[in-house]
């Protein structure tokens, strides 16, 4: 099966493939051709198919009906070496390179060349390496130790392994989530010169603006079936969301108008040495304020310090009008403060605690005095709470007694905003609260934002989203190498006025 005006069949394909999970229908005749020399995207919501799709191409899973072909013919992957030999390789978000062992050896792992007795012939093994490196137009030391490169990197490292393998389909999982804008632009060029050399790539990512930089067809899935493919330049992005969510979404950035009231939050000349320098402002109740800034500027620096878990240096931090010890987070949740972490699989949940229970952990005093047991917790009094805040942020679940860790992206951020909400804070500092997750479950969060803002809440909001910040901020304040470089109202707020002062460079808006 090969598309309108190809001459040759897909590289890889599925054809018609259905997947059930017991109940769970994940795929119901989903169709998705890879072409040599192309990239091509698959675009739809969490749940959407979109990992079984990934792990059918990769062997992991085999279909209930359809098929899988190489070249246009059928194949049966019994298991991931199967794909592997088919010229099949999978780079995911977060590699897994053995940490001790250098560049080169985690290459070329298990298939080192060798020498005289049977020796690993190391200086071939880095020989080779180097040449990958040359062909993707890298800078790498085939000798440096796994352990301390950054992510970015690690990629790289993967995708070297990759093409050392002769892959001949490369599937690129999310892999632009935790990179830096530098970072990114340096994936995107290996991504285009492995296009050039004849790969067929398949790139999944849930920002749009990607797909559309540097793919050239894009495969839309909704609820496990297949939406259609299209030429990426033939959408635009509101068609894109169309597709996938199955709705317009005029509403992604649902800000409400709301009059500022008394202020809720001061920060006076804050300093920590070394992470950011005199940061001054004020957050009134009713406001979404935004703090942007590039990676590295020093903004998730100042929330921890205002909450307590860094210890500043100088100045000073006020929650409606009462002065904060530096370094105690218990102090700031006392007082109405609560943090929704950027990391929220690391710092926001236990993964390994049940839905209800993670809900529960800021409120262990209130549940027990509930309870009226002494140090004992009921289960039905954890559970009605839980239940409750699950509705009211539509949460998505199977059970609250399930592990958190089997929830989707956007519903565990649910979570770690119900865990903190509970606590009725007077203040919320919300860290990159759409990372990684799909564009309706994007949409909710900022319907909820705004709905905490018009009921009173004072928002904090760090984001590296600038269309996220233009659209729910009121003020937008902007950082530069750990210093306040420009506060800019929302009438001003353009991409351009905040990348102008987040670069140091000057901005529309106030001096900070």
């Amino acid at each position: 099966m090969s598309a309108p005006g190809r001459s040759t069949p897909p590289t890889l394909a599925l054809v018609n493939v259905s997947k059930s999970f017991g109940a769970v229908r994940a795929l119901q005749g989903v169709t998705l051709e890879l072409h040599a020399g192309e990239v091509h995207a698959l675009a739809g919501e969490n749940g959407a198919g979109k990992s079984t799709v990934v792990k059918t191409f990769a062997g992991v899973h085999r279909p209930d009906a359809g098929e899988v072909r190489v070249d246009g013919e059928p194949v049966a992957f019994n298991g991931p070496a199967d794909a592997q030999a088919a010229g099949v390789a999978v780079i995911y978000q977060e590699p897994t390179l053995f940490p001790d062992l250098s560049v080169a050896e985690n290459i070329f792992m298990g298939r080192q060349p060798r020498a005289g007795l049977g020796r690993i012939d190391r200086r071939t093994v880095h020989a080779e390496t180097a040449k990958l490196f040359r062909r993707l137009g890298v800078a790498l030391d085939p000798q440096q130790p796994a352990r301390g490169l950054s992510i970015a990197d690690q990629q790289v490292v993967e995708i070297a392994k990759a093409i050392s393998r002769d892959a001949r389909v490369l599937i690129m999982d999310e892999p632009t989530a935790a990179l830096t804008g530098q970072e990114v632009e340096r994936l995107f060029n290996v991504t285009r010169t492995l296009r050039e050399q004849g790969c067929a790539i398949l790139f999944i990512s849930h920002r749009l603006e990607e797909i559309f930089e540097i793919c050239q067809r894009v495969t839309t899935l909704r609820d496990g079936t297949y939406v259609g493919t299209d030429k990426v330049e033939d959408l635009t992005a509101d068609d894109l969301v169309r597709r996938m969510v199955g709705r317009d979404l005029d509403a992604l950035y649902p800000k409400q108008d709301v009059t500022p009231g008394e202020v809720a939050l001061k920060v006076g000349r804050l300093t920590r040495e070394g992470a950011f320098t005199d940061i001054s402002f004020e957050v009134r109740r009713g406001e979404i304020v935004a703090l942007a800034g590039l990676v590295g500027a020093g903004r998730s620096e100042v929330a921890r310090a205002i909450f307590g878990v860094d210890r500043w240096d100088a100045g000073s931090v006020e929650v409606a009008g009462k002065k904060l010890p530096a370094g105690s987070p218990t102090a700031a949740m006392s007082a109405g403060l609560a943090l929704v972490p950027e990391d929220r699989r690391q710092q926001g949940l236990v993964m390994d605690m049940s839905i209800e229970r993670n809900m529960g952990l800021t409120q262990l005093r209130s549940l027990r005095k509930e309870t009226g047991r002494g140090p004992l917790i009921s289960r039905k009094v954890e559970r009605n709470r839980a239940a409750d805040w699950a509705l009211r942020l539509q949460l998505k679940y199977a059970r609250l007694t399930d592990t958190v860790g089997v929830l989707s992206g956007g519903n565990q951020q649910k979570v770690v905003l119900a865990k903190w909400l509970a606590t009725e804070p007077t203040v919320l500092i919300v860290d990159e609260p759409t990372r990684g997750i799909d564009v309706g479950t994007k949409a909710e969060v900022h319907r909820l934002l705004s709905e905490l803002a018009a009921q009173d809440l004072a928002v904090l909001m760090i984001s590296s989203d600038l269309p996220e910040v233009i659209g729910m901020a009121d003020r937008v304040l902007v950082m530069h190498e750990g210093r306040l470089t420009a506060e800019i109202d929302r009438a001003d707020a353009t991409e351009e006025s905040v990348m102008a002062a987040a670069t140091g460079r000057a901005g529309t808006g106030k001096a900070a």
